[in-house]
């Protein structure tokens, strides 16, 4: 039989990448016995109350099982909803003006697939995550790096006005962000909004994070009321709830740009899964408590991170993060980030994540993760002094 050519393959696949976040711990899957300061995943368990309404669902109502209506659950709808108002002072139409998504990262998707198209701009803050740079080249547009301040990670406004072209769509805006931690100054987050608005660019405002601000609640743009006709806010049921595995997530947008973002949503997903919608519903409208001790352990949890960290000084410095559950860690080895980070798997057993993975910010740089317990985080950052002291003796 004559071979069979491989098949041509799409622009738009071949201009992405999967990101070192998911290749790190698949590295790491071969080797065994790592301990994780890599991915963001927390390590709390799926709250006793979402799961016995989960298993209470799929006993009683036949529903539970089947498709939910295509933008999501009605009640769970009104509860984000609801949820956006108290939080965020974002009034939103439940029926016509909320998705219920596979995680935010299909709702950050639909929008930047609606939203650009072949050629334009979206302005993205860099470090970066970078899901949302892989989603701007998969719509075929093209994402323009804002650099943070080095100093402490912040947002700069004018850095932002400098960037904007004609060509310019979008801004994408994280806060608390991934990978930094940082989290951004309402003053710079208001001018953002200016330009937003003097420019007539949508703001896509990632807000995956917003909870897990440690030192001052963390501002959001969906809290601008001028921005709402050109918004579209995103979060997730994740990083909050601790429901990553159950794929989650919501989106707010005004009527006509979620119209547009349904027909994506349709096309790629139909519904997201009934069972994680409920899920999602019962860790909305139960008892709140657990989720305030989530993120007094995650506050603490950074705390410990940062202590272990500057110890490691003068091999290692850093930037005290603010929020979300991440730290970049700059060291002093004339090494590229992916050999630090993949020689860690194989020589100490510890994951980490590469920082230049997220852009130039993260030259010299791995991004850790103290979403995991405190035995993680101590023995992730005992293996990882202990190499970085043995390199340096024989640099």
């Amino acid at each position: 039989m004559a071979p069979v050519d491989a098949p041509v393959f799409s622009t738009r696949a071949r201009n992405i990448k999967i990101s070192a976040t998911k290749l790190m711990p698949m590295l790491a899957a071969g080797v065994g016995d790592c301990v994780s300061l890599g991915q963001g995943v927390p390590s709390f368990a799926t709250p006793a109350h979402v799961v016995e309404a989960v298993c209470r669902a799929l006993r009683d109502s036949p529903a539970a099982g089947k498709y939910s209506l295509q933008p999501g659950m009605p009640e769970l709808r009104w509860a984000v909803a609801e949820r956006l108002s108290v939080e965020k002072g974002l009034s939103a139409n439940p029926e016509t003006e909320i998705a219920i998504t596979v995680g935010g990262m299909e709702a950050l998707l639909c929008a930047i697939l609606c939203l650009c198209e072949r050629g334009d701009e979206v302005i993205v803050p860099e470090p970066f995550y970078p899901s949302h740079v892989e989603q701007v080249l998969l719509a075929e547009g093209v994402p323009v790096f804002v650099a943070l301040r080095r100093d402490d990670w912040g947002l700069d406004p004018d850095a932002v006005a400098a960037a904007v072209t004609p060509r310019t769509r979008a801004i994408v805006i994280n806060s608390p962000h991934n990978p930094t931690g940082a989290v951004f100054a309402k003053k710079d987050l208001l001018a953002v909004a200016e330009i937003a608005l003097r420019h007539d660019l949508c703001v896509i405002c990632d807000d995956t994070y917003d909870a897990l601000s440690y030192d001052a609640p963390a501002f959001s743009l969906a809290s601008v009321p001028e921005l709402r006709p050109r918004l579209v806010a995103v979060g997730s049921f994740s990083k909050r709830y601790a429901l990553t595995g159950w794929r989650v997530g919501f989106a707010f947008a005004p009527e006509p740009i979620m119209a547009q973002m349904l027909k994506v949503h349709d096309c790629a997903a139909i519904c997201a899964p009934t069972p994680a919608q409920i899920a999602a519903l019962a860790s909305l409208t139960g008892p709140q408590g657990i989720y305030e001790g989530f993120v007094a352990a995650l506050a603490a949890r950074r705390n410990r991170l940062v202590k272990r960290l500057a110890a490691m000084a003068p091999a290692v410095g850093f930037n005290r993060p603010a929020g979300a559950f991440y730290a970049m860690a700059r060291y002093d080895l004339p090494l590229a980030p992916m050999d630090v980070a993949t020689r860690l798997i194989r020589e100490a057993q510890v994951i980490v994540i590469p920082g230049d993975s997220f852009g130039p910010g993260g030259a010299q740089s791995l991004r850790l993760s103290c979403g995991g317990d405190e035995a993680d985080i101590d023995a992730g950052c005992d293996r990882l002094a202990a190499w970085l002291a043995a390199e340096r003796k024989k640099a």
